[in-house]
């Protein structure tokens, strides 16, 4: 009987000291609780099957992501508050894949703060994709300011299976189990809660005069918000500020009234210390702020408002911040009000406000805006008030960011009533503007080729009885871009999308006889769709007959740089395909190849927290020489597919000894984005840092242009060539 006591106490002591030593975060997925579907606090992202696996890198379990059918995603993830302070944040995990193809399989860590994502990696450009056994992987970032939340996840994109185990979060180096929490205090602004459940303002029946109000208002606002001191401390939460003025502000019967209140609302934010840093803006400055209608205003207020800007704000600020290192700025602390799909007047206006002042002071490529940006803010006031319902103010934000002329400007999350009126339903082949018509080059799924009566270089010239010119001069407003191409490139993915499951096509096929045919379309996840071009999973580099070597950067992997190197030492050429977006970042790595000594290739223009509106060059960047340099020819292929990171590879490979680019105008909008959120929980971005070639030449808008244009034909499509490949073997052959 003592014997069985003793047995008892020891096994409680046991149970007890295991739970004494339990890891706060479940992060080896062993904890789960009796019938639940995932272990203890993940949860799910995405449409992909999530489930708890006993093929464990360790222990009995982990996290497992299965592929379904109709799911693009899936992610098993686990959240964490970021009461944490340091530098540096890293994510270490194990995963093995099997069959994992149309996407990747990676770890995934995303910290927010105050609705904005702040730092994020899901190892996509590291392209795992197949079958690979148990493998340990890292992702490090830097450790934002004003973290909030930080999400740790496995991720699989596309088709396969994924398994994960064994995740370990260190901040600094110190494991985040034993890390000591740091009680961050909460900002004023953090603390004012008075609009959570709406602005409580009705902006309905406001006449053209109020309108001119408004506009002034949105102005002061952001003025107010990037340059007094008060709100840079995170004194006032800023939009709660607007919806306290707006009742006043609209009830103000002339200008003197109106001018008054605002002076009085600039005052009541609190002294103005003399700021003794408050320099000029720089004699250096490429760009200058704007204050022009600062000084249209009538005295007194315009030297209230100058007496602000004279005694700005200095160093940290509450709702700006710039990426260390790189200098796109990061926009802290802005609610995207989730919860609210179709914002009241008073956020609608806010949303407004918010975006423009961003793009005044922070984007660095105003100036190349088709309409003089002070006049859009009161353009689009009418706009954003009269919207009925979530499409409208969707439309209305979508239309707005289109002014800003950026490829990388679009919404990108939130909106879901603009993706139901281009259509659910899909047609089985794509398209593509090929001599400025629509032309079907591929089918999706090559099992329904025999019904689907449609032949690779058939032209699409009407859509439900509409020309093809009338649906694109009519959508062209909804569709954000750089330049025209790439405007074309994104709506001929979604011209032939509907919510019926057939439309009907007027075709002129190879014979040119014009005939009509109904087409019939498909749910998105019957079909194998691609947005510009099809992703495959293929060896990046192959010899072509005459000695030449291809490589395409859609595969390309850091360790095929010196296989790359090796094989094509002594090739008479080398063409380098960016008709897609490289898989890995390769403009130092494999771009040193092609020069001889050091080479400038790009400077950038970064903004002020300081002095916003102010933009400045910095030192040219330069691809170095690693002692190996190629002496064949190299021929670069691009076109509007190539975009952002592509272009940004195709100017480090024009910096090259014997460069030669062919094919046609690109995206036009390079360099590191910058998110943006607005009310209603829609993300969009714009590219953050102005890059130009080391004599200051333009890259946005206008791409990567090419020294020799070729462009795709009807009939090469017809004829299955790829003209561009086949003009590059050309020059390469002919040594021109």
């Amino acid at each position: 009987m003592k014997h069985q006591l003793l047995s008892v106490l020891l096994l409680l002591i046991s149970i007890g000291c295991q739970g004494q030593n339990r890891e706060k975060f479940n992060l080896d997925f062993e904890n789960q609780k009796e019938g639940s579907k995932l272990p203890d606090d993940w949860f799910q992202w995405g449409g992909h099957n999530l489930s708890v696996d006993t093929q464990a890198y360790s222990g009995t379990k982990a996290g497992k992501i299965s592929s379904l059918d109709g799911a693009n995603f899936g992610s098993i993830a686990y959240k964490i508050p970021a009461k944490y302070e340091g530098k540096g944040i890293q994510l270490e995990g194990y995963m093995k894949t099997k069959e994992v193809q149309d996407g990747f399989a990676g770890l995934l860590i995303r910290i927010d703060g105050k609705g904005t994502s702040l730092a994020f990696d899901n190892m996509q450009n590291q392209n795992i994709t197949g079958t690979n056994d148990w493998k340990k992987y890292t992702i490090t970032l830097k450790y934002p300011e004003g973290a909030e939340m930080i999400y740790v996840a496995g991720i699989l994109v596309g088709k396969g299976e994924a398994w994960f185990d064994d995740f370990t979060i260190t901040i600094d180096g110190e494991n985040l189990q034993t890390l000591k929490e740091v009680e961050r205090e909460l900002a004023k602004a953090e603390l004012d809660k008075e609009f959570d459940s709406g602005s409580m303002v009705d902006l309905s029946n406001i006449t053209e005069e109020k309108i001119e109000d408004l506009e002034l208002l949105g102005k002061v606002w952001g003025f107010l918000k990037y340059h007094h001191p008060e709100t840079a401390k995170g004194n006032y939460n800023w939009d709660y500020e607007l919806f306290r003025i707006l009742p006043k502000y609209l009830q103000t019967q002339n200008d003197t009234e109106r001018n008054n209140l605002l002076i009085d609302w600039i005052a009541s934010l609190g002294d103005l210390p003399t700021c003794s840093k408050c320099g000029p803006t720089s004699k250096d400055a490429v760009i200058r702020p704007d204050h022009k209608w600062i000084e249209d205003q009538e005295n007194p207020l315009r030297e209230k408002l100058l007496d602000v800007y004279n005694n700005r704000s200095q160093g940290n600020h509450y709702y700006i911040g710039m990426a260390p290192g790189v200098g796109n700025p990061i926009f802290k602390n802005e609610a995207a009000y989730y919860l609210m799909p179709f914002p009241d007047d008073g956020y609608r206006l806010l949303s407004l406000y918010r975006y423009w002042n961003m793009i005044h002071y922070f984007f660095p490529y105003k100036h190349l805006t088709d309409k003089d940006w002070n006049a859009v803010l009161g353009e689009y006031i009418p706009l954003f008030l009269n919207a009925k319902n979530e499409l409208q103010y969707e439309m209305a934000a979508i239309q707005l960011i289109g002014e800003v002329k950026d490829t990388h400007a679009n919404i990108w999350e939130g909106a879901g009533r603009i993706n139901d009126w281009k259509g659910s339903n899909y047609p089985p082949v794509h398209v593509r503007f090929i001599e400025d018509k629509l032309v079907v080059t591929d089918y999706y799924n090559e099992e329904r080729k025999d019904e689907v009566g449609l032949e690779i270089g058939d032209i699409i010239t009407k859509v439900n009885n509409r020309p093809v010119t009338e649906i694109v001069q009519e959508r062209t407003k909804y569709y954000p871009a750089s330049n025209y191409p790439t405007r074309l490139r994104d709506i001929s993915t979604d011209l032939l999308r509907s919510n019926n499951n057939e439309i009907e096509i007027l075709v002129a096929s190879k014979n040119k006889t014009l005939e009509t045919k109904t087409l019939k379309l498909y749910p998105k996840d019957s079909l194998d769709t691609y947005r510009w071009y099809r992703r495959e999973d293929f060896k990046s580099f192959k010899m072509l007959d005459n000695n030449i070597g291809y490589v395409t950067l859609q595969t390309i992997k850091e360790e095929d740089i010196p296989l790359i190197k090796k094989q094509f030492k002594d090739t008479k050429g080398i063409i380098i395909d960016i008709r897609n977006y490289p898989s890995t970042f390769v403009p130092f790595t494999l771009g040193s190849y092609f020069v001889s000594s050091s080479t400038p290739f790009v400077k950038f223009t970064n903004g002020s927290i300081d002095n916003p509106g102010e933009f400045v060059f910095t030192e040219n960047l330069e691809i170095p020489n690693n002692g190996d340099t190629y002496n064949g020819k190299l021929v670069v292929l691009v076109n509007e597919l190539s975009q952002s990171q592509a272009e940004y590879t195709s100017m480090a490979f024009r910096a090259g000894d014997n460069t030669t680019i062919i094919g046609s105008t690109t995206a036009g909008a390079d360099g590191n984005v910058s998110t943006i959120y607005l009310p209603g929980g829609i993300r969009t971005m714009i590219s953050g840092i102005g890059v130009y070639y080391p004599n200051g030449e333009e890259t946005q808008r206008i791409g990567i242009v090419p020294d020799i244009e070729v462009k795709p034909t009807i009939a090469g499509i017809r004829n299955g060539r790829d003209e561009l490949l086949e003009k590059a073997i050309e020059i390469i052959a002919k040594g021109k």
